[in-house]
């Protein structure tokens, strides 16, 4: 039901509202700005290669990002109206969207592990064993509570707002998703950095500082920095837990959502797909330093496996 107010007491409850739309829609503008930026090295090293899997999961994920930013911003800008049905309807697809492209990046952390682990059968069996064992728990939550929550267009002072109204334990039950991604992320990374610094010590001496810059160490960097972007997104998630956030609509709980926003859409959409753009950028630089005649520790990253040829990983 769609509820129009020209009460000037809800003046700061639409100051709020605005204040949200701007991190909106700088985010993303960021991520438009990211894949034009980004699209000159994209088109070398993603369409003119030979497809595999990583080709579909970074342009499933890459490009799941413009219909998730319309969809963002059609559920946040004041300037656009939306009925209530619409506005559940978005707010399914939104919700569904960002489970899809959890997925898909769950899938690329396993084939980067599988690889670094010398792509080891039982290593294998064991991330997919766990990480359906976490992603289908999600999607039943998921899917619980987007059925407890219900949407309205709210019009204040001429303002319009999709608001949501979460039942029961739909709040709790977001939270429990964030939380057992936290869980699957947490593993990954133990394990990224166990191999890493198991490959660096069995190297000979001489060769650990050449290393250092080696793409062992392009992959946990990019790692590093996925996975702190997505600590922040978790801790802001897990802080709607708190009933002073829950129940607030100030500047400053407003502000707390936005931040959170923001680093989720940057984590997803443009840390994501770096994942897999950074080692192809380093394995193109390998290929261009062996045409020179330089002699460098290659390790390519193509479909399921990395191929070395002076460090097999």
């Amino acid at each position: 039901m769609t509820v129009i107010s020209d009460d000037p007491s809800q003046w700061p409850l639409v100051n709020s509202y605005n204040f949200h739309s701007y991190f909106i829609v700088a985010a993303s503008a960021a991520i438009i700005y990211d894949w034009a930026l980004a699209f000159g090295q994209e088109v070398e090293l993603i369409w003119k290669r030979r497809w595999s899997l990583m080709t579909f999961l970074y342009l499933s994920v890459r490009y799941t990002a413009l219909p998730y930013v319309v969809i963002f911003m059609l559920i946040t800008l004041p300037t656009i109206s939306v009925a209530d049905a619409v506005s559940n309807n978005l707010f399914l697809a939104l919700n569904w969207l960002n489970v899809v492209v959890t997925a898909l990046l769950g899938i690329i952390m396993i084939v980067r592990l599988h690889a670094m682990y010398r792509r080891s059968r039982k290593m294998l069996i064991f991330l997919v064993a766990t990480f359906l064992g976490i992603t289908i728990p999600c999607v039943g939550i998921t899917a619980t509570g987007t059925r407890h929550t219900i949407g309205e267009e709210f019009i204040l002072s001429g303002a319009y707002q999709c608001n949501y109204n979460y039942e029961g334990d739909a709040r709790l039950l977001n939270s429990m998703t964030w939380l057992l991604c936290t869980l699957w992320e947490v593993l990954l990374l133990c394990l990224a950095v166990w191999i890493a610094v198991k490959n660096f010590r069995e190297l000979p001496r001489p060769s650990r500082a050449r290393t250092i810059d080696d793409c062992l160490m392009v992959v946990i960097k990019t790692h590093v920095v996925y996975f702190g972007s997505f600590t922040v997104a978790s801790c802001f998630a897990l802080g709607f837990l708190s009933p002073t956030l829950v129940d607030s609509n100030s500047m400053g709980t407003m502000t707390y959502h936005s931040i959170l926003d923001v680093v989720s859409v940057t984590q997803l959409f443009m840390l994501g797909p770096r994942l897999i753009l950074s080692v192809r950028e380093y394995d193109a630089k390998l290929v261009a330093d062996s045409d020179a005649g330089t002699y460098m520790t290659s390790l390519v990253f193509y479909q399921h496996a990395y191929a070395s040829s002076a460090v097999t990983v």
